[in-house]
């Protein structure tokens, strides 16, 4: 069953130009969302990883779901403000100005190794952020795991030129 056919585009959302790739309609199906995360798990099943990171906020929906299939922790990572006890952050650059992502200092230990699941992977610059936040208290990226890829978007390529395995269940051409 192909999970690429239960994903909605949305033209012209958030602005005109935009062909927004919505996971909502993969959430909501049964089947779908079972075999999206069933995928990912027999990918990582054998792996050997202490703690999945999920990044806001779809993200966390689906690496919720892994985590606890895979019988590990889970790992919010959020944007600025949005964590009650001490955090750490990673500031990183928009087209236009910049944002911070942060996660708690306790969430991952030194050595510990991290899955990094986000819904989508476009410019990849809140996902390199995410692995240096990660990495910057001490965990090690197993692998980025992506339900779509917008390769022509690049950020897959920067993942990589960072040396970080990326991984996707589907891919969508143009942005």
């Amino acid at each position: 069953m192909p999970i690429k056919s239960r994903i909605r585009t949305i033209p012209h959302y958030p602005k005109q130009g935009v062909m927004f790739r919505d996971i909502t309609t993969l959430l909501k199906d049964p089947v779908g969302f079972r075999v999206t995360i069933n995928e990912l798990v027999n990918r990582y099943t054998a792996g050997k990883i202490d703690r999945v990171a999920g990044i806001e906020a779809r993200g966390f929906i689906v690496g919720a779901a892994l985590a606890y299939q895979l019988g590990v922790g889970f790992v919010p990572i959020r944007k600025k403000g949005k964590l009650p006890a001490a955090t750490v952050g990673h500031d990183y650059d928009l087209e236009y100005g910049t944002d911070r992502i942060e996660m708690h200092v306790d969430a991952v230990s030194q050595g510990e190794r991290v899955l990094l699941v986000d819904d989508l992977i476009a410019t990849g610059g809140t996902a390199e952020a995410a692995c240096k936040l990660i990495e910057s208290i001490g965990g090690t990226i197993v692998e980025c795991c992506f339900v779509i890829d917008l390769p022509d978007l690049g950020g897959r390529a920067r993942l990589e030129k960072h040396e970080q395995k990326v991984f996707s269940l589907c891919e969508f051409e143009g942005d």
